[in-house]
């Protein structure tokens, strides 16, 4: 059966210095090296950790 979970990846790909993740998918190196070889509820697992880490990140930057 083949896996039908897509990528996080958006094309926008550079690692940001500071934090170690990718700018565009929020992934580390690591992160996205695992990604062809974890299993589907893996996937599922970190794109739940992914969306945490974008709600972190946009919570920074909202107005006071």
């Amino acid at each position: 059966m083949p896996d039908s979970i897509a990528s996080p990846c958006n094309g926008i790909c550079m690692i940001d210095e500071r934090s170690g993740y990718c700018t565009g998918c929020l992934r580390s190196l690591q992160e996205i090296a695992a990604w062809p070889d974890l299993l589907p509820a893996a996937k599922i697992n970190l794109l739940k950790i992914l969306e945490m880490r974008r709600r972190g990140l946009m919570a920074r930057y909202q107005p006071p």
